[in-house]
């Protein structure tokens, strides 16, 4: 419970920092306007570029699923997918809808849940480190173009941190020094979900194509992703390349995983206001871009819902006449 409420207050805190900030840079009416007058087409490529990303999604998916015995049809993984986007815009950021795709799994898949956990959680890393990746092609392109030296402190942090991550799951040699964790989580309660989680992923170690098939899946969807970004920043009027927007698409994504967030709010806008504004992009358009790249979240949980409601009424009894 007081866990709870820390976290409260500091989803509040950060939400109302970010939200300060933008009132500070942005002039409302002018924002409005920029909005009313955004480029339907390129808003229409930026939709459609987002959307056709999830099948892909769902198809690395199953690949980390079959390695482990699990086989699923990639129709049924891409309505879990869009519906886990659904979820994912009522709880915390992206672990709400990581949280759904693992619980509808494991009831199509009873005794399987470790195996579950892990592919989703090893998914959601390999999109990390290739976010990374990314990251820094966008930086080391962007070097000596673009004032974007602070981030490069962000990306050195993350960097350090899945390099960690990686040692820890995957390395047998780390397997045993990690011994010393058990009374500590046994202690804190959470030792049978943290063995869960560590065996789910550790599974994959001897996988190497598997994950490089992954990789690859998750390098193409997430440029993907950046193009659809750019698209949103060319309907409001911002006339950049593609080059800085591999910078900050990567950053974005690793700054939409901080939980202490209200699904992103106010902290998604913040961000693009203060990157874009480093390349002289007025704080309006900024904004506007930053308010469509939510925009785009709800089109893509839009599916998921009418999955929802339609399955909702399937579901319902028909009364007696």
């Amino acid at each position: 419970m007081k866990s709870r409420g820390l976290r409260i207050a500091a989803t509040v805190i950060v939400t109302a920092l970010a939200t300060a900030y933008i009132f500070s840079k942005i002039d409302l009416g002018d924002t409005v306007r920029i909005l009313r007058d955004a480029d339907p087409w390129w808003l229409a490529l930026s939709a459609f570029l987002t959307v056709v990303t999830v099948p892909p999604q769902a198809w690395r998916w199953q690949l980390l699923l079959r390695v482990r015995g699990i086989v699923e049809s990639l129709r049924w993984l891409t309505r879990a997918y869009f519906v886990s986007y659904a979820v994912g815009q009522v709880l915390p950021t992206s672990v709400g809808g990581d949280a759904s795709r693992i619980y509808e799994t494991t009831r199509r898949h009873p005794g399987y849940g470790s195996e579950i956990t892990g592919s989703v959680l090893l998914e959601r890393a390999i999109g990390g480190a290739v976010t990374l990746a990314l990251a820094a092609l966008g930086l080391t392109l962007a070097i000596g173009r673009y004032p974007i030296g602070p981030y490069l402190w962000i990306l050195a942090i993350f960097i350090v941190l899945t390099i960690v991550a990686g040692v820890v799951f995957f390395s047998r040699r780390a397997q045993r020094h990690l011994r010393w964790t058990v009374p500590l989580l046994r202690r804190l309660r959470v030792e049978r979900i943290a063995r869960l989680v560590y065996l789910g992923i550790h599974g994959y170690r001897d996988h190497h194509g598997t994950l490089a098939v992954v990789s690859l899946i998750s390098a193409a969807q997430q440029f993907t992703r950046i193009v659809a970004i750019w698209a949103s920043a060319k309907a409001v009027g911002i006339d950049l390349g593609l080059e800085p927007f591999v910078v900050l698409g990567p950053l974005l994504f690793l700054v939409m995983l901080v939980p202490f967030t209200l699904n992103g709010l106010a902290v998604r806008e913040a961000f693009f206001v203060s990157f874009l504004g480093r390349l002289g992009v007025p704080a309006d358009q900024a904004f506007a871009c930053g308010f469509l790249f939510f925009v785009m979240t709800l089109v893509l949980s839009a599916p998921g819902l009418a999955i929802v409601l339609v399955e909702s009424l399937r579901r319902r009894p028909v009364p007696d006449a």
